[in-house]
């Protein structure tokens, strides 16, 4: 591809897809622009689902990125409902499961993540998974009936549900193979320390035990069986095991699929074809390495990146990682990749009073910094991220 593109398909109406929109526009893009959503929902945020949709307090059209006059500003076409089943990258070419065949000069590739699913799940009443928006109002009213909840996982997403539905009544229990919440992620300090705040509200914890399946009765989930043998009654489950890049409409095009479509430091698959937000695998130049980011920063920053190489300004994009969570009272913020066995020590606050920041650093180099309610502390602290690798590129000021 050379020049700027006079046509851009964007495939997916997720965050990252709306955000390569706008950002096309915010730079002066003025070619034909469309966006294409396998949802009827117009671009919402997601990582509200799990916490103020899920508990209540938002309705859910709140969720939405932007109002429609704002959409309709952008001068897109969005496509809604209409899923990409397969993608010619030689003609730029994606085939939609409406018999749509959309041609552009440029294809981003927005198509963001699938839920895992536990075998005999399907077309099983109670059971759950949280990724859209009507799984999450489909949930909310199982919880408001639920007198015993299991999530099955012990990670980000699974914790976050977990302290919701907690919230909203019910007897809830996390089930997960780790020795405690985000044990693979943080390490020991902190998933000792997420137990505690989880036991302290009412969660119990069956942790350290594969899940063998489900049991049932007349079509409607009746409780989780553990590798244990162990049974936990429930009325609602929901399995929160991780996500699949949704890569599966991409088969037979050629282009490299490893745990998401991987792409150069550019955030480019092939020739004109891009791909942004949760299903984009690029090679971080500062790490050196081929990662995949699953979080709503990096669905923002990517998608600048991915704009301006659109655009011909082709820089690599290196950015600080960043995550966080909430769960009850509690705000954990990320900076960096922090390894469960990498050494930690604390530079800000204190355990004790549940206010601290951690460093965490691996061959006497920082790798990553998290916060536990120190929002202000950890990010003067991400800094220490940025100068052990001279080579990261910060997006945020």
């Amino acid at each position: 591809m050379t020049g700027v593109p006079a046509r851009v398909l964007v495939v997916g109406a997720s965050a990252a897809g709306l955000a390569t929109a706008e950002a096309l526009r915010r730079k002066g893009y003025q070619g034909e622009l469309t966006v294409l959503g396998a949802e009827q929902h117009a671009p919402y945020d997601r990582p509200p689902l799990s916490k103020q949709v899920l508990a209540g307090a938002w309705e859910p059209e709140r969720a939405e990125l932007r109002p429609s006059a704002h959409l309709s500003a952008l001068d897109a076409a969005f496509i809604l409902g209409d899923p990409a089943v397969g993608l010619d990258p030689a003609t730029r070419t994606v085939r939609t499961g409406s018999g749509r065949a959309l041609r552009a000069d440029a294809v981003v590739v927005a198509t963001g993540l699938r839920p895992r699913t536990l075998p005999g799940q399907d077309g099983l009443s109670g059971v759950h998974v949280l990724r859209t928006l009507d799984d999450a109002a489909a949930l909310r009213a199982d919880l408001l009936t639920a007198s015993r909840v299991v999530v099955v996982g012990d990670g980000v997403l699974a914790a976050e549900i977990a302290a919701t539905a907690r919230r909203l009544g019910p007897a809830v229990t996390m089930a997960g193979p780790g020795p405690a919440p985000l044990a693979g992620r943080f390490g020991p300090l902190v998933s000792r320390l997420l137990a505690e705040t989880h036991l302290e509200n009412g969660v119990g914890l069956r942790l350290g035990a594969g899940v063998g399946g489900l049991t049932a009765r007349h079509g409607r989930v009746t409780g989780v069986r553990l590798d244990t043998g162990e049974v936990l009654p429930a009325d609602v489950v929901v399995v929160a095991i991780g996500c699949t890049p949704a890569t599966d409409w991409l088969a037979g095009s050629g282009l490299r699929l490893d745990d998401g479509l991987v792409c150069d430091a550019h955030c480019r698959a092939a020739d004109g074809i891009y791909a942004v937000g949760d299903v984009a695998r690029w090679h971080h130049p500062g790490l050196d390495a081929l990662i995949r980011l699953e979080n709503r920063t990096n669905a923002t920053e990517q998608a600048m990146a991915v704009a301006a190489a659109i655009l011909g300004d082709d820089r690599p994009y290196a950015p600080v990682p960043y995550m966080w969570s909430d769960q009850f009272d509690t705000k954990i913020q990320v900076h960096g990749l922090p390894g469960p066995d990498a050494e930690v020590t604390i530079v800000d606050g204190a355990v004790a009073d549940r206010r601290f920041v951690a460093r965490y650093h691996r061959d006497g180099r920082v790798i990553g910094v998290l916060g536990w309610n120190m929002p202000k502390q950890v990010r003067l602290r991400r800094q220490e991220v940025v100068d052990a690798r001279p080579d990261l590129t910060p997006a945020l000021p």
